[in-house]
């Protein structure tokens, strides 16, 4: 019976990963964690596939195109970053976002993964509703960027930008931001909850005509922070690894 009902869940699966309802491929070697995932998911109306190597992992993806993977960074044979690195390089799978799961402690592994082109992270210990809103944010994200959203007006956290005006505003209030801030904060507001390495910041500000490096990105934050005013708290620091600008309602 339940081997029934999994592969009834896989074939629903293959299908079409592109329905409304979005298709999730969970890559852990932990049972335990696959099933308190799998199960909160699928209560939540989503279709999901566990597998629990890297080798799976890639096989899965490139078959089943989910339209997300959660990926366990410790897997044995292939780990999670190899895993990673290989479906951004591939064309056919390059477009599906990936959320990490980490053991506490593995920042270096994180600021990797984010660098290769993961979403999103997620340390272990975590709890379902952390996953489910993390995932809900990353593909909304997607739905926007596929939509062509974002580029020149963002609208994020009373945050206003017009970039071809070269234009923000925090809950009415101008800011003077000089053409690197623009684009630092552009870059974080268009994604809220993302985030970014020092690294994916300074290759966000290519081309504005003045050159930042990774270890002039904090300096460029504490300028915004202290443009920004009392609304300093929308741009978060995640330490060890980067920045992300704060998830509020608008």
């Amino acid at each position: 019976m339940v081997l029934a009902a999994r592969q009834d869940l896989e074939s629903a699966f293959s299908k079409d990963p592109d329905m409304s309802t979005p298709s999730i491929l969970v890559v852990d070697d932990e049972k335990d964690i696959q099933e308190l995932l799998e199960y909160n998911l699928v209560r939540n109306s989503y279709k999901v596939l566990c597998v629990g190597t890297g080798e799976d992992a890639l096989r899965e993806a490139r078959e089943k195109l989910p339209n997300m993977i959660i990926l366990d960074l410790m897997l044995p044979g292939v780990d999670g970053l190899e895993v990673c690195k290989r479906l951004k390089n591939d064309h056919k799978t390059e477009h599906i976002p990936i959320i990490m799961l980490t053991a506490r402690g593995e920042e270096a592994d994180v600021v990797v993964g984010l660098e290769l082109g993961a979403d999103d992270y997620i340390a272990k210990p975590f709890s379902p509703r952390v996953v489910l809103a993390r995932m809900k944010a990353v593909l909304r994200r997607r739905e926007q960027e596929s939509n062509g959203g974002g580029e020149l007006l963002v609208k994020s956290g009373g945050l206003t930008i017009n970039s071809q005006r070269h234009e923000a505003a925090i809950n009415g209030r101008a800011l003077t931001l000089t053409a690197l801030e623009m684009r630092i904060l552009s870059t974080l507001a268009r994604q809220p909850g993302r985030v970014f390495t020092r690294y994916q910041i300074v290759e966000s500000t290519q081309g504005v005509g003045v050159g930042v490096t990774d270890r002039s990105v904090d300096v460029h934050i504490v300028s915004l922070r202290r443009k920004l005013g009392e609304d300093a708290n929308l741009i978060e620091t995640v330490r060890g690894v980067g920045y992300r600008f704060a998830e509020l309602d608008d």
